[in-house]
This record gives structure tokens, C-alpha cells and sequence, in this order.
């Protein structure tokens, strides 16, 4: 890449797709939407169901990351998180979200705005159970947003509680659970 800033200001894709009509999508969005989804997956668009998922922490600053779909129940969005990371907290006070889906080798975006309420314990256990056993540890030992001195101080701690689970099943902490998202409006997009 240039050091020349103007690079920035000429990178531009033309899309050259067909683009889409709103005859084109299902009248029902969560339907348009699960149609989209299914779309990536057949395109082999990587992770389909990664989405940037945005909030406002509790001082009125935005915040956003990448995190992972984990289901379409009941019309809500549900994804799963550490309850005491900068995340859970930003939507434990503000109860909303925004979710981004974007799948760029279709030139499509979904955007996905409504109120965020924590999953059940049970929709929270369930999923957890389906969890590969290094991702159940690992909500075990990460200290979400919190400062790590080195990534040994996480290996060790990882390493003990291997130990600790050897030969049990391991069961979800209390501070990893669901979240749900009730789209109040759903924006698609198509380049």
C-alpha cells in the first residue's frame, strides 16, 4: 500500500451484481434474511454468519465487534458472550443493539437494529453443551476486556483448568450466557 493517502479516496469496487428489488425479497424480512444467509453459505462466503455487532457503553461511546450467529428463534437474533465483558455490560444498560452482517462477495449487507435481553439459563446451557470442549475452557478462563500481563498468564490458566475438567464434562460459568436481539427494523442491502 501507497504511503499517499489519495490511494485511499480512488480504491473503489464497481459492482457489477444485478442488485436486488424489493420484489426480489421475501415480504417477510426474517424469511429475506434466512434466504440471504442460505445464499452465503452456497457461495462459500467465509464465517456467513459473522456479524459486527454494535453498541453504546454506558458513557455514550460506540463500540463494535466481530462475533458469531448461534441462532434465529422465535424472531430474535442470538449470539452468545461473557456477561462481564465491555459487550454484555454496554447492553445490559442500554437493552439495544445493532447487528451487521456482511457478505462482501456478494456485495450484500443486512443490518439489524432492536431491544437486547439476555437468553434464558436454559437456551444458554444448551448451547453451551454443543460448545467444541477448548471454546467451554475458554469461557472458563478469559477475562474478557480485561488487560492480560502476556498470552502465558492465559495458557496457564487455560493448562489449570484442563487439569481441573479432566475427564468431567465441563459446565457453563455463570458469567457466559445468550443474548437475544428483537429486530425492530432490518435494512438489506445489495451492492
Amino acid at each position: 500500500m501507497s504511503d499517499d493517502p489519495s490511494d485511499l479516496a480512488r480504491l473503489r469496487l464497481e459492482y457489477e451484481s444485478a442488485g436486488t428489488d424489493r420484489d426480489d425479497l421475501n415480504p417477510d424480512p426474517l424469511i429475506a434474511f434466512a434466504t440471504w444467509l442460505d445464499e452465503a453459505r452456497a457461495a462459500g462466503c467465509a464465517e456467513p454468519n459473522a456479524m459486527v455487532v454494535s453498541v453504546v457503553d454506558p458513557d455514550g461511546w460506540p463500540s463494535a465487534r466481530n462475533m458469531l450467529l448461534k441462532g434465529i428463534d422465535n424472531c430474535t437474533f442470538t449470539f452468545f458472550t461473557n456477561y462481564e465483558s465491555d459487550k454484555a455490560r454496554a447492553l445490559d444498560t442500554t437493552g439495544k443493539a445493532a447487528l451487521t452482517f456482511s457478505w462482501l462477495e456478494l456485495h450484500r449487507q443486512v443490518r439489524i437494529v432492536g431491544p437486547c435481553t439476555r437468553t434464558s439459563e436454559a437456551a444458554s446451557n444448551e448451547y453451551f453443551e454443543v460448545r467444541p470442549r477448548g471454546s467451554q475452557l475458554g469461557a472458563w478462563a478469559s477475562d474478557q476486556s480485561r488487560p492480560l500481563a502476556d498470552r502465558g498468564e492465559l495458557e496457564t490458566r487455560f493448562a489449570d483448568l484442563e487439569t481441573e475438567w479432566d475427564n468431567r464434562p465441563v459446565t457453563r460459568p455463570a458469567h457466559w450466557g445468550g443474548y437475544q436481539v428483537d429486530p425492530q427494523r432490518i435494512e438489506f442491502w445489495q451492492g
